[in-house]
């Protein structure tokens, strides 16, 4: 159980580091503003995708025989990985960073609760929906905070149909990155291996985005720093981010993975306070302070003993995949 117990805080550890990289892209976009969200997301999600193809060219070729058995999982997933980015990057540009990015985030870990529980019959433990729940408190109160007052986060004041459109969209985004995240998971826990998984699903989902990039990406080559910025949320949010994510759900459930990232928005935020100079209210700080004890209940809570267990069958998993491989 000591050795359990450590896989699964290296795991929430790997995605608390994803969530910290993913919530710079925000930032980093602002300095692009004559790039539109769909050309931000095609270069991010789409090269970071094709690299994440690229390392794992070997293990996608030892692990072909079961990759073509999961052929329609992996199209599924390819289409989620390509949706997300257009949907997340759009509806932040739409009903602003807060709200885009909370109703996206807020919304993951309940879709992907809902897609183990009815796919795997997987029954959530209290510690996830407790988890869950202080998250969606901390993100809407971060929200609400961050529209409140003036000069505060996302508070441009977008027109009431965008903000619409806008969590629409966000609730897309959630459910594509669930979709995606349940895929690689499953994956993985039919044995192939964790860089097959991420290189099939990834790198297909960056194959359907590059005619995205192709028609709107021209305003990231117009100047060298739109172009640093491209070459940045491909490179590192997406790529090593990605990376951890799929070393870390080796290691804990999704529905534990899309939580975590509830620690993006915190993140965000904090960045547009120290980076970009905007202001955040007291309840904002108390919506980080929730958000924060998402991160301390699911690397100390009971649950980690679930995760802990379900891990071990993964691993016996495995090893019965490579017994029957010799």
């Amino acid at each position: 159980m000591p050795e359990v117990s450590r896989r699964y805080r290296t795991g929430v550890l790997a995605i608390t580091i994803t969530a910290v990289l993913w919530g710079t892209t925000g930032t980093a976009a602002t300095f692009a503003p004559d790039a539109g969200p769909l050309a931000i997301g095609a270069a991010a999600l789409g090269l970071g995708g094709l690299a994440q193809a690229a390392i794992a060219v070997p293990a996608l070729r030892a692990g072909r025989a079961l990759l073509r058995g999961q052929a329609r999982l992996i199209a599924v997933g390819a289409g989620a990985v390509a949706i997300y980015p257009l949907a997340f990057y759009s509806s932040m540009h739409l009903a602003g960073v807060a709200v885009g990015s909370v109703v996206s985030l807020a919304s993951a870990p309940l879709a992907s609760g809902i897609l183990q529980h009815f796919l795997e019959s997987r029954p959530l433990s209290r510690t996830w929906a407790l988890a869950a729940a202080l998250g969606i408190a901390g993100s809407t109160v971060l929200c609400l905070a961050a529209t409140s007052a003036p000069g505060a986060i996302g508070s441009s004041a977008p027109t009431a149909a965008a903000v619409v459109a806008g969590v629409l969209l966000g609730l897309v985004a959630g459910s594509t990155y669930a979709t995606y995240s349940w895929t690689v998971s499953h994956l993985i826990g039919a044995g192939v291996s964790r860089a097959a998984a991420m290189g099939a699903v990834f790198g297909g989902g960056g194959m359907l985005l590059v005619p995205v990039l192709l028609l709107t990406g021209a305003p990231l080559l117009a100047t060298p720093q739109a172009t640093v910025v491209a070459g940045y949320m491909a490179a590192v949010p997406m790529f090593v981010g990605y990376v951890l994510f799929g070393f870390g759900l080796t290691r804990v459930p999704a529905a534990t993975a899309t939580t975590i990232t509830l620690a993006e928005p915190a993140v965000a935020t904090l960045l547009a306070v120290l980076v970009v100079g905007e202001r955040l209210p007291l309840l904002g700080w108390a919506g980080l302070v929730l958000i924060a004890a998402v991160l301390v209940l699911l690397v100390a809570g009971p649950g980690a003993a679930g995760a802990g267990r379900a891990t071990a069958l993964l691993r016996a998993g495995h090893r019965r995949t490579d017994m029957l491989r010799r």
